[in-house]
């Protein structure tokens, strides 16, 4: 495997999270001075969502989209393919799910490169060849090396709970309004529009960093194949595949869209909200890429 280092990527995610750490500093020092508890109460409040998030974000993302951890005597094949994979891109091998869904598609969760999952739903499998399965999994499978999914994990802690307290502030506040000003209804107003702004500028943040980390795990899936034109007939026949699948079951799975291979599509979104680059220019990188191999 040809693998060489994204300083690229590297750079996002530490400006990413340098960003995210100074408006956590902001939101959290807003909070505690209009909503009430001290620094106290909101770092314990902080630190073991922290902590759960961190450690259990693997178990909580595959329950979220009701995967199933699967053995090698239920899937074969798959952990076949996974294991022979993560072999070349020098990884230990990740654990392996799978989500009962027409939807055709795939994603990796989890803290670091020992406590990784990747995940497939019945779709894709149903869908895709076995060399178009193995550019996505091993597109995943850069995920995991690249590290780029334990900075997502982190980075979309601080949009939970500002949004958390955008859905939830009248309820956080509803206790002191009888301590003065601040601590009424225009503090809490206040709380709630701050914590509004810190969702969105987070909110930015993750899909700017999203879109680029696409790209990187496309490079990397093709150094770790030796095949970029696999994982670019599967990406186009994925975008097309999902084109068939109905609305509702793609409004269901929507809140992953920045961790799954390609997004689930909604009519409105802009190039500014999107989680990934377009496919086309996807699909441009990695034929760029098999010309390159091919010249050598």
């Amino acid at each position: 495997m040809n693998w060489q280092a994204d300083w690229g990527l590297r750079l996002r995610m530490f400006v990413t999270m340098f960003l995210l750490f100074a408006l956590y500093i902001v939101f959290a020092a807003v909070i505690t001075a209009y909503v009430g508890g001290g620094l106290l109460v909101f770092g314990l409040f902080f630190g073991g969502f922290s902590l759960v998030q961190y450690y259990f974000s693997d178990t909580l993302t595959l329950r979220s989209m009701g995967a199933k951890t699967v053995s090698a005597d239920e899937y074969p094949q798959l952990h076949a393919s996974i294991e022979r994979l993560s072999q070349q891109a020098d990884l230990p091998k990740p654990k392996v799910a799978v989500v009962d869904s027409n939807t055709p598609n795939a994603f990796a969760t989890g803290r670091n490169q020992k406590n990784a999952a990747v995940c497939v739903t019945t779709g894709i499998l149903n869908t895709l060849e076995q060399d178009e399965l193995d550019g996505v999994l091993a597109h995943e499978l850069a995920h995991v090396k690249n590290r780029d999914m334990m900075v997502m994990t982190i980075a979309s802690f601080l949009s939970t709970i500002a949004f958390m307290m955008v859905r939830w502030g009248a309820f956080f506040g509803g206790g002191h309004r009888r301590g003065g000003d601040r601590q009424g209804g225009g503090g809490i107003v206040v709380a709630i529009l701050v914590s509004l702004l810190v969702w969105i500028i987070s909110y930015l943040l993750i899909r700017a960093l999203s879109r680029y980390r696409e790209y990187a795990a496309d490079r990397g899936a093709a150094a770790i194949t030796g095949n970029p034109s696999a994982l670019a007939s599967a990406l186009l026949k994925i975008s097309g595949e999902m084109d068939k699948v109905p609305k509702d079951d793609l409004r269901e799975e929507a809140e992953m869209n920045a961790f799954f291979i390609i997004p689930i599509k909604s009519g409105v979104v802009g190039r500014l909200f999107s989680t990934h680059p377009p496919t086309e220019k996807r699909v441009e990188q990695l034929r760029d890429l098999e010309r390159e191999m091919q010249s050598f």
